[in-house]
């Protein structure tokens, strides 16, 4: 049975990882660069040493990238708890409007008690701390990713090259073994058909001398041959690091993205919160507070959010999501047609329908 989820256990867990993950590479990038300068002096026993390395990278960044949506897919579940708190204490509650027939200061004292035992905006502030924290590391590692996919692809480049010029010459030599062959056995087909017993003698030299180099051009061939094989299967191995540091980077654009968008979701929930006008219910956001988040924060203090353009674009950014991480896509309910918040119980400063997807 799995354990309890807690954010900030896993959260300190993906920080630990892009430095594990930045020295794993730099060691397979190092190789990388070796094997370009001195591919043939790379036996298959090495192979097996750097096989285990190159994988183990490629799990282990597989590992951050999902550990990272789970943190992603979690915010955006504790966002929608938090809307629906929002919503629950916007209204008064059955038991709220029974007392209001009799008192209605006592109606709204219970309403200001059901409110502050529900502190959302301070929740809010928590998801936002949360996300500028998953944001970084989202960040630093595709930093890391970028960096260390151009240093590999590079160094795949002129290795992939190398093979190339090799095979071009294991074709030449066959070209080479062909024409001797041919030689050889024209001038034995001479043998005994011209001239006296010296003159067959000297053919028959000549036959055994094209065949001798035939034969060391065979040798050669087959050398470059099983060169050339032991470098396809590195090459195979560099081009899955390749393309796992490639999907990587992907993945953590998505993340990103998605961040950015559930980011400006939050802050809306946020702007609906203070329009309520409660009591000690503003908190600082800035950007200069959340640098990881700094885009969308710098919009919203400039009131560039647009509510009726995010829904569309939350829902994009979940679709992306959902197609990296299948593990961690929104499941279908019943309720996911619905409004993350009621548009018609808000402030009309803030007139806004985005639905939960």
């Amino acid at each position: 049975m799995r354990k309890p989820f807690s954010f900030d256990t896993q959260l300190e867990a993906a920080r630990a990882l892009p430095e594990q993950l930045r020295l794993e590479a730099k060691v397979c990038v190092d190789f990388v660069t070796e094997f370009a300068r001195q591919g043939a002096a790379v036996d298959d026993e090495r192979f097996l040493v750097e096989n285990g390395r190159f994988q183990a990278f490629v799990t282990n960044g597989a590992s951050l990238t999902n550990l990272l949506a789970e943190l992603v897919s979690v915010l955006d579940t504790l966002t929608v708890k938090v809307s629906a708190d929002l919503d629950s204490f916007r209204g008064l509650t059955p038991g709220e409007k029974f007392i209001g027939r009799f008192s209605r200061q006592r109606m709204w004292r219970r309403h200001s008690a059901r409110v502050r035992a529900a502190p959302v905006v301070e929740r809010l502030r928590d998801l936002l701390v949360k996300s500028n924290e998953t944001a970084a590391v989202i960040a630093s590692y595709r930093t890391i990713a970028i960096d260390f996919h151009k240093l590999a692809e590079h160094g795949l480049i002129g290795i992939v090259e190398q093979r190339r010029r090799l095979v071009d010459r294991i074709d030449i030599a066959r070209l080479r073994i062909r024409e001797l062959n041919a030689k050889a056995l024209t001038t034995q087909g001479r043998i005994g058909l011209y001239g006296s017993r010296a003159e067959w003698e000297r053919m028959e030299e000549e036959r055994r001398a094209l065949k001798a180099q035939a034969d060391r051009a065979s040798d050669e061939e087959r050398g470059m041959r099983e060169d050339s094989q032991r470098r396809e299967r590195f090459i195979n191995l560099f081009q899955v690091f390749v393309d796992a540091l490639n999907r990587q980077v992907g993945q953590c654009n998505v993340l990103g993205r998605k961040m950015v968008i559930d980011t400006e979701e939050r802050l809306l929930i946020y702007q609906a919160q203070v329009d309520t006008d409660i009591p000690g219910s503003k908190v600082q956001i800035s950007a200069e507070l959340f640098p990881a988040i700094a885009g969308p924060i710098e919009l919203f203090e400039r009131n560039m959010l647009v509510p009726q353009e995010l829904e569309h674009r939350k829902r994009a950014a979940d679709a992306a999501f959902a197609n990296k991480f299948v593990t961690f896509g929104p499941e279908a309910d019943d309720g996911s047609g619905e409004p993350l918040i009621d548009a018609t119980k808000i402030s009309k400063r803030l007139r806004f329908r985005f639905l939960r997807s």
